[in-house]
């Protein structure tokens, strides 16, 4: 019984990450812009290629959704994930475009139970 107690432990541990890596993966894969910004605050900050600004959810996604226009790929991986604490974390990761590689860079912060995007950045790699 022990046994089992400490199997379902550690999965539910593993499972409950927090950060919801995965959808942000498949999120930049589909180049799908409003579920990266739903997993934001009201106000997120977003810095392109240098071109940095606080936007609201319609502001960011339409950004967002001119850089995927211009630069549509379809593989995203993080290649670093921080701890995460009662402040936040942050992750980073390559998306590869048809034509170009981006280094993004994402910071949470946690709000109640959940982690949040509080800041997006992407460059050139």
């Amino acid at each position: 019984m022990q046994l089992l107690y400490v199997i379902l432990t550690s999965v539910l541990l593993s499972v409950s990450s927090g950060i919801p890596y995965a959808t942000i993966e498949k999120a930049f894969e589909k180049n799908n812009s409003s579920e990266l910004i739903k997993m934001g605050g009201d106000k997120i900050l977003i810095d392109i290629l240098g071109k940095e600004g606080v936007y609201s959810h319609s502001q960011g996604n339409l950004v967002l959704k001119d850089f995927f226009t211009k630069h549509p790929g379809n593989q995203f991986d993080f290649v670093f994930k921080g701890k995460e604490s009662l402040q936040g974390s942050f992750a980073i990761g390559n998306y590869i475009s048809k034509k170009d590689k981006f280094r993004v860079t994402i910071h949470f912060k946690k709000v109640k139970e959940n982690y949040q995007i509080e800041s997006l950045t992407i460059e050139n790699s």
